[in-house]
């Protein structure tokens, strides 16, 4: 364990450096900084920038295309929250979605938990097991299966849907029958939706 009396900002480096930048104050307490120098170094000019409740990036990391997602990722819980439906459909390259916010989906028990701007927040009484999460440069993102289940039922237009499908099936990131056992699950909508995506297409 980290001895408290003596900062590591090395390591408080390497935690942030897989998150974008980003830590949160938890993270600096296991790195032995205190609250009284975490908020020493977030005052203007200082080595750190607080971002939200509890959240902070490092001044000078250099920024990144998805910040958004992480700040609210790691703002919602890491533990607890997971990118998921068209965020997660972004984040792992498949369709051309473009989401109108940052999607995370927790567990109904966590419903309550503060949402910020640009935030939309999910829940679901299935457990998300770790089959169905893969991490993505540090995040926590749903698997290619669950995300596109998850976005057609939340009603992404079927067009990027099958663009999913196609692009997920193509590149191995899943199966066939990995999608329908998902999908089925979801009702007679979506289990149809992903089965006319899996339809070979015609040939010209």
């Amino acid at each position: 364990m980290t001895d408290r009396s003596a900062p590591d900002h090395n390591q408080l480096f390497g935690v942030a450096s897989e998150q974008g930048g980003y830590f949160t104050a938890a993270q600096a307490r296991e790195c032995g900084i205190s609250k009284p120098l975490l908020s020493h170094h977030s005052r203007a000019g200082g080595r750190f920038i607080r971002v939200g409740q509890g959240l902070y990036r490092i001044r000078e990391y250099p920024s990144s295309p998805r910040e958004d997602v992480i700040a609210a990722w790691l703002a919602a819980g890491r533990e607890v929250a997971v990118v998921s439906h068209d965020s997660a459909l972004d984040m792992l390259d498949l369709s051309d979605v473009v989401p109108d916010a940052v999607h995370l989906t927790v567990a109904r028990a966590q419903r309550y938990r503060r949402r910020a701007a640009g935030v939309r927040i999910h829940t679901t009484t299935r457990p998300i097991r770790p089959g169905e999460v893969v991490v993505r440069d540090g995040i926590r993102v749903t698997s290619p299966e669950r995300s596109i289940v998850d976005a057609a039922q939340a009603g992404t237009a079927p067009d990027q849907i099958a663009s999913a499908v196609a692009q997920a099936i193509e590149r191995g990131m899943t199966t066939e029958s990995r999608l329908l056992d998902v999908a089925r699950g979801r009702g007679w909508r979506v289990d149809r939706l992903v089965r006319l995506a899996l339809r070979p297409r015609a040939r010209p």
